[in-house]
């Protein structure tokens, strides 16, 4: 846990953004995405345990970091479903940087005591589908997930669907913001995420034309010398809210020369609405609904990923 400054309001700007770069020493492109208000919200509406909210707060860091590339209208969802605590987890986004998550986890597990980081997603599969729209093809990857890594599942995404050289760090963590005129401070989630990509070398390359030690970047020192920049940023430096992303590529990449491109806004949305949930409900039988009905008779939907309740009174339905 870390706390913010009294300077971190002054720096709301800098929230809920992607910002695209580009190193002109050694070529490579690279995003730093950093959420505040945007992901408080989001996990701040599950109340989740904290290692399954830093679980979905990683995915969603992720997903933005992926969606804000779409050269397209469209979306992209990062989905992962496992044997472990935290068994299936979905993230959307819908261009141009609209995100929402939702996690799914064994309760009775936490309820029973501390749940071990490795048992946290255990094994499974992570998904990432992009659907361009206008009737066109969608595309999905699919790659072994192991343990609680979901930052080594998408670099193995890039190595596998983009074979691209990669490097991926992500973070989320809670900031205390104390409060003003006495009034009490409250805690935040934030979350951050740098990834770079070495597009000069491998694109477009069929894999199985691709030696290994040259799709990781080992044969190129400007990849080698840029990754190793990289790799020095820390998980403060991801939150910091008095901490401008610029100023923070400047801090790792000056050497390289590093071009910050325009940012792309992200906020959180939800597409539930009391008319779409009474469209849903209205497409089952007068059967169906008598099942659905509680005691005094009204039904009651809630929504998996803003957990918004709507209540319908038994003459609303008919």
């Amino acid at each position: 846990m870390q706390e913010a400054s009294p300077a971190a309001k002054e720096n709301s700007a800098d929230d809920d953004i992607v910002l695209p770069f580009r190193t002109d020493r050694s070529g490579v492109i690279g995003r730093l995405v950093r959420l505040g208000p945007a992901i408080d919200s989001i996990l701040s509406h599950h109340d989740a345990p904290t290692e399954v909210s830093q679980t979905l707060g990683e995915a969603v860091a992720l997903t933005a970091l992926l969606g804000t590339s779409l050269k397209f209208d469209g979306k992209l969802t990062v989905q992962t479903k496992t044997d472990g605590v935290v068994d299936f987890l979905v993230v959307n986004f819908e261009a141009p940087g609209r995100v929402r998550g939702y996690v799914r986890y064994d309760k009775a597990k936490f309820a029973d005591g501390e749940v071990d980081k490795s048992d946290l997603m255990g094994n499974g599969l992570l998904a990432i589908t992009i659907d361009p729209g206008d009737d066109m093809d969608r595309y999905q990857g699919v790659v072994e997930l192991k343990g609680d890594n979901l930052a080594e599942a998408a670099l193995t995404y890039f190595r596998q669907s983009e074979q691209l050289p990669s490097f991926l760090r992500l973070a989320v963590a809670r900031h205390y913001q104390a409060g003003e005129n006495g009034a009490p401070g409250q805690w935040h989630w934030r979350a951050g995420g740098l990834l770079i990509q070495n597009l000069a070398r491998t694109g477009g390359t069929p894999l199985t034309e691709i030696d290994d030690d040259i799709l990781l970047g080992d044969d190129d020192d400007d990849w080698n010398r840029t990754q190793i920049l990289a790799e020095t940023v820390e998980d403060h430096e991801l939150l910091d809210p008095t901490l401008s992303p610029e100023r923070l590529l400047y801090r790792l990449f000056h050497e390289e020369g590093v071009r910050a491109l325009p940012r792309s806004p992200i906020e959180s949305y939800c597409r539930c609405s009391r008319e779409r949930v009474e469209a849903f409900l209205r497409s089952f039988g007068a059967d169906q609904l008598v099942d659905m009905r509680e005691d005094d008779g009204t039904i009651s939907v809630t929504c998996e990923f803003c957990t918004t309740t709507y209540r319908f009174a038994p003459e609303e339905l008919g």
